[in-house]
């Protein structure tokens, strides 16, 4: 099992192997944003503005090492045909994560001007071409998936990505974390410090952990892995996702805009719940990093294949960005 103390080089390792992933799924996502004639071309320019804006492509990053390590398995396939296989479904769920992004950054939800060091989409171009290209990517998304994968993956995964992507998920998430932040919850912010955590890992295990857990299963799918591989994963995903929050919180209470890419501090200017405010950024840090070595465990049993996830779940609380 890794651990921190046995990878001197960890962050190295961790960036370099998104790297890969990056140079491998960006264009794929350029090809995958050409439009015909009939779309607007100042709504494909704002498509292509969110979706190949630079950023770690953590979700599809999850979706490529699934595949690898459930194909490796015995499987006779190699780590490229696991990619290839997968390669739908990692464009599919950037393309949700885009569109989630562009609409929680409007000013009717988290009203933020700055997104990846960049304006936000509806800086750049106008609020309505904002909205409509969230709904756009929205939409691409499913299409990447039945278009590119064999039919009864691609029935599969959508029916994945749509539960992860709505209502009772990321949408709800979404609406729950709005309604704590204006007060539409009662007694929230009187209530004690357990029930605060109780509300804020329900909101954030739906609002950003539910897509990590599609990513994972979407790749296991890829390649038709096993039940006991896609629960590993899926495991895997639940403390993943709850990590990389609480290092998202940390990173608003003490990081810089320069080193984030969007505006720092605005959750305790707001007034939001957080898992600092809550429990403070100690408690915090030492929860994310059992929950890191917790995501470790979940994965211990698929072997060496599952090395990169592993060196992840460690890097997701100790980045800067």
């Amino acid at each position: 099992m890794i651990e921190v103390s046995d990878a001197p080089g960890l962050d190295a390792a961790v960036m370099s192997s998104l790297e890969r992933v990056r140079t491998f799924i960006d264009a794929r996502l350029d090809a995958a944003i050409e439009m015909s004639a009939d779309a607007s071309p100042r709504l494909v320019d704002a498509m292509r503005y969110a979706l190949l804006a630079p950023g770690k492509r953590l979700r599809p990053t999850l979706v490529l090492w699934a595949a690898s390590a459930c194909s490796s398995d015995g499987a006779g396939r190699s780590c490229e045909e696991a990619w290839e296989a997968a390669a739908p479904a990692a464009l599919a769920v950037e393309m949700i994560h885009a569109y989630s992004l562009v609409h929680d950054d409007l000013p009717a939800m988290d009203d933020d001007d700055l997104r990846r060091g960049r304006p936000t989409c509806h800086r750049q171009f106008d609020e309505a071409t904002a909205i409509l290209c969230g709904d756009a990517l929205q939409a691409l998304a499913f299409e990447a998936l039945a278009q590119g994968m064999p039919a009864a993956t691609a029935a599969r995964g959508c029916l994945v990505l749509a539960r992860a992507a709505g209502g009772e998920a990321l949408v709800g998430g979404q609406a729950d974390d709005l309604a704590a932040e204006r007060g539409w919850v009662s007694d929230l912010a009187t209530a004690p410090a357990a029930e605060q955590v109780a509300w804020l890992e329900r909101i954030h295990r739906r609002k950003t952990g539910a897509l990590f857990i599609a990513a994972l299963e979407l790749g296991g799918l890829s390649v038709a892995a096993r039940h006991d591989q896609l629960a590993m994963l899926a495991a895997f995903g639940r403390v993943f996702g709850l990590a990389f929050q609480i290092a998202d919180d940390i990173l608003d209470a003490e990081g810089t805009e320069a080193a984030v890419g969007k505006r720092v501090g605005k959750d305790v200017e707001r007034g939001k719940l957080t898992f600092p405010s809550v429990i403070g950024l100690e408690a915090s840090r030492e929860r994310g990093h059992a929950l890191a070595r917790e995501a470790v465990g979940a994965v211990a049993g698929m072997g060496p294949e599952a090395d990169d996830l592993a060196r992840l779940a460690h890097w997701i609380i100790r980045r800067n960005h």
